[in-house]
């Protein structure tokens, strides 16, 4: 439920301009499943990203969504090098850092930081609040003026915490104010970018948009580009000025916040967004009633994926050709610039409701055409 999540007004469109901060083109990510006895062999592969491309600019706030398993959090640790790839190249301000060694990531480790999805099991429960942002600073050898320990203070005091609580333990928290405190120590190196992989995810509703709000804020005052990793729509339409749209292993819908949201054009960015909770739209938005799509079942394993285009199991326009050619992600013809979707048949490029609901889950239309009948 998001019906008690107060967000701040959208921010503008515009893409800040920027050169290129993080290019990534053909990334992949294969993890060995092994099997067999009693010599345990590579039997399989589970494809978690499979091939992507994407681009963050100096400054940008770049959304990445999808259901869960979809890939995107390894694409975030693959981005900050905590997983090795596969294939594909990672480049950072021009620098191939795809398989750089540690003294070659030595200096970029600074520039790159990672908010965890979880506050509870991201911040170490035997070192005080104090110890835990100075980390950073020790390990890179950075003394800033003042010292430590009045930088550690200065950066509580930016993410909204009493100063005065550097030397509490973590345990002393409440989930938001970990996730704060997982904030200031990402700061506190002054990074260029931050991955932030689902941040509001585990926390209650009530502190979503605070913390939120507290990103923004940040990512407006320091002009820190971010890679924002969720699956809640919502909190990404107004934090992000690009979307991309990521469904088992692959980028398959990516382009500025207003045409994606407005304008989608592949099949599953429109279930999607059919399925934000409609009390979350404005009255000030002059939107009508929106289409309604039901998805059948689950995403296929990443060990096994569909041939062809890989959402096409679950499709409602699926034809063979779809199982034959992966489709590529391009401009279609009337298209924002930059709006690239990855569909043989796309939608129109609408979210307004249409004759009739696209319900695929055989079970769900049954149980509808019951409380039908009983009205």
């Amino acid at each position: 439920m998001t019906e008690d999540l107060v967000l701040p007004a959208p921010r503008d469109t515009d893409v800040p301009a920027g050169e290129p901060l993080l290019e990534v083109s053909g990334l992949t990510k294969h993890f060995p499943v092994k099997g067999g006895f009693p010599i345990r062999r590579t039997i399989g592969a589970v494809q978690a990203v499979d091939g992507i491309d994407l681009t963050v600019h100096v400054g940008e706030s770049f959304g990445l969504v999808g259901e869960s398993g979809c890939g995107k959090s390894t694409t975030g640790r693959l981005i900050t090098r905590l997983l090795e790839p596969t294939a594909g190249k990672i480049s950072y301000r021009g620098q191939d850092i795809t398989h750089a060694g540690r003294k070659d990531l030595a200096p970029i480790r600074s520039e790159i930081q990672m908010i965890f999805q979880d506050p509870y099991s991201s911040l170490n429960p035997r070192q005080t609040v104090g110890k835990i942002i100075s980390g950073p600073m020790e390990i890179n050898g950075i003394n800033p003026e003042g010292g430590r320990e009045k930088r550690v203070r200065e950066l509580l005091e930016i993410v909204g915490l009493n100063p005065e609580h550097y030397n509490r333990f973590p345990h002393e928290f409440s989930g938001g104010q970990r996730q704060r405190i997982g904030v200031a120590r990402a700061l506190a190196l002054e990074p260029k970018l931050i991955v932030a992989d689902e941040p509001v995810s585990a926390l209650d509703v009530s502190i979503q948009a605070q913390v939120v709000n507290l990103l923004q804020e940040v990512q407006r005052e320091l002009g820190i580009a971010f890679l924002f990793i969720a699956h809640d729509l919502a909190v990404v339409r107004h934090f992000s000025h690009r979307v991309a749209v990521m469904y088992l292993g692959k980028i398959i819908e990516v382009g500025d916040r207003a045409s994606i949201y407005a304008r989608p054009r592949h099949p599953y960015t429109h279930a999607l967004l059919s399925a934000v909770p409609e009390v979350n739209l404005s009255e000030a938005e002059d939107a009508g009633p929106r289409e309604r799509i039901r998805l059948a079942g689950d995403v296929p394993s990443p060990i096994a994926p569909p041939s062809g285009c890989r959402f096409r199991t679950r499709c409602w326009k699926a034809q063979d050709k779809c199982a034959t050619e992966e489709p590529p992600l391009v401009q279609l013809s009337g298209n924002h610039e930059g709006h690239l979707t990855a569909c043989h048949f796309p939608e129109e490029p609408s979210t307004e409701a249409r004759e009739e609901d696209i319900v695929l889950d055989p079970a769900l239309a049954a149980l509808e055409e019951d409380v039908v009948d009983e009205g």
